[in-house]
């Protein structure tokens, strides 16, 4: 089985300034680290081998221009016992383009098409048994921003999970093209 999810990676600088966010994050939460960092555009999850070839097909089928989006802000999912903080991705109406034309083909290949709404955004932790209250976090990262950079190209992420959270195996491209 594959657990599969396609993103963005964000260019350097914005990789960058979400590590720096992180440098005074609260204790208890599981930060990512920078091979860690990217912008889902949709969640697949778990799927067999045909399955998954099928997902490719229908990712290489996608035409789309590059995007451009920065960071504004950061925010927080307060589900328990899971949560996360992020930061904010911006402009979010092309990412949300992006997000509906995968999810439009995705759901032409037999998936279930997304329930939830989309957040453009970078998962920057999440939340451990005893983290600390990020509400301060939160307060001095609210003006994390930077420029817009161009992404060029879609990932197809494996995710595994281990004893020491997930790492993400990137399996394909898909180029941004027009």
């Amino acid at each position: 089985m594959h657990r599969l999810f396609v993103a963005l990676r964000p260019p350097p600088a914005l990789r960058k300034a979400c590590l720096g966010a992180m440098e005074d994050g609260p204790p208890g939460w599981a930060w990512q680290a920078d091979e860690q960092l990217h912008l889902t555009l949709r969640y697949i999850g778990e799927v067999d081998r045909p399955v998954a070839e099928d997902v490719d097909e229908a990712l290489g089928s996608i035409h789309a221009a590059p995007v451009m989006f920065g960071l504004n802000g950061v925010g927080w999912f307060d589900q328990r016992p899971r949560g996360a903080l992020f930061a904010r991705a911006a402009p979010a109406d092309p990412l949300a383009a992006l997000h509906n034309k995968l999810d439009r083909a995705l759901v032409r290949i037999g998936l279930e098409p997304e329930r939830r709404a989309y957040l453009p955004h970078i998962t920057l932790a999440r939340r451990r048994s005893g983290a600390v209250d990020p509400t301060g976090w939160v307060e001095r990262n609210a003006g994390l921003a930077s420029s817009s950079e161009l992404v060029t190209a879609m990932i197809l992420y494996d995710s595994q999970h281990g004893r020491h959270g997930s790492s993400y195996e990137a399996i394909a491209r898909y180029p941004l093209a027009g």
